[in-house]
């Protein structure tokens, strides 16, 4: 009897895993990604949101509630991109290790330094985050650091495999960095380009390459086109050296293609995160299609 109880015994110990993965609820694509590079076989992470979604306006599913409740890591960008819905979520779910303050919440926007924080927000200045512009992932080298700040968290919640995440980050961050230097130097040729944007989504991206926005389709943040301000853009931009009309695949591309139908610029869509065009299945390849749309509408003709 006590030789089949050892046996019994030893059997669920090779049966159970030692370590439950840590499951990670990544707002966006773009940070489910990170987190599976920094993670590796030790975390499972789902991402809240698909790369054709507006990640402004998301409902709080019971699907995603039900995530929430399981999760050890709720890893969103933050400064309040997601608050129409992830607050909801988290209230929700109940789960007091994942509400923020704690080890189990982490936003990406604490790690990079934000751009337009605005002096003062009120709703005449439309859809304004008051903590700055969200859209960090569109900088790379953002990606890195926000990388560093993941691991260490990991290495937090989960104190046994701290070494592990340690290590996967500075092997992230070494790669990551010879990528940016490649970037940095095919996009030598950006540097001055003038471009339109639907929304102000790639104001960390033009800040890294030097691109110049003349304006955008939006009236104001969050404000869907009209034919007045598009009128007015479209003065705006004459006589300028006006390259590319760029919009996310999210939006709609009407505002877009009636510009460049009066500029003769081209209109193109450049990807956001993982997946928001053909060809972007990793964060590597968002950036190689991001740099190479850019410097084919940097070839083309400018504004009439």
């Amino acid at each position: 009897m006590k030789s089949l109880l050892s046996t019994l015994i030893a059997f669920a110990a090779v049966a159970t895993p030692a370590h439950s993965a840590i499951r990670v609820f990544a707002c966006e694509p773009e940070w489910a990604a990170v987190a599976h590079e920094i993670g590796g076989d030790k975390i499972e992470a789902t991402s809240a949101t698909t790369a054709d979604q507006d990640v402004h306006y998301i409902q709080a599913r019971p699907s995603l509630i039900a995530q929430v409740r399981r999760a050890d890591l709720v890893f969103c960008t933050g400064a309040d991109l997601e608050v129409g819905w992830l607050p909801v979520l988290l209230r929700q779910a109940g789960n007091g290790k994942v509400q923020p303050g704690q080890p189990g919440f982490l936003e990406a926007a604490s790690a990079v330094q934000l751009l337009e924080v605005p002096s003062s927000v009120d709703r005449s200045q439309g859809d304004v985050h008051p903590y700055g512009n969200p859209h960090i992932q569109t900088d790379p080298r953002n990606i890195a650091k926000v990388a560093v700040a993941l691991s260490e968290r990991l290495a937090k919640i989960d104190t046994p495999n701290a070494k592990f995440y340690e290590q996967r980050a500075s092997d992230f961050t070494e790669n990551w960095q010879h990528s940016i230097e490649k970037w940095a130097d095919m996009a030598k040729p950006l540097r001055g380009m003038q471009i339109v944007t639907h929304h102000r989504s790639y104001l960390y991206l033009e800040r890294w390459l030097g691109i110049e926005e003349l304006g955008s389709l939006e009236p104001k943040p969050g404000i869907e086109p009209t034919p007045g301000h598009l009128a007015e853009l479209l003065d705006q931009v004459h006589g300028k050296n006006l390259k590319a009309i760029v919009r996310s695949s999210y939006q709609d591309s009407r505002a877009s293609d009636w510009l460049s139908g009066r500029t003769g610029v081209k209109a193109i869509v450049l990807p956001h995160t993982i997946g928001s065009v053909p060809g972007t299945d990793t964060l590597t390849a968002v950036f190689d299609v991001v740099i190479a749309r850019l410097l084919e509408a940097n070839k083309s003709p400018a504004a009439k």
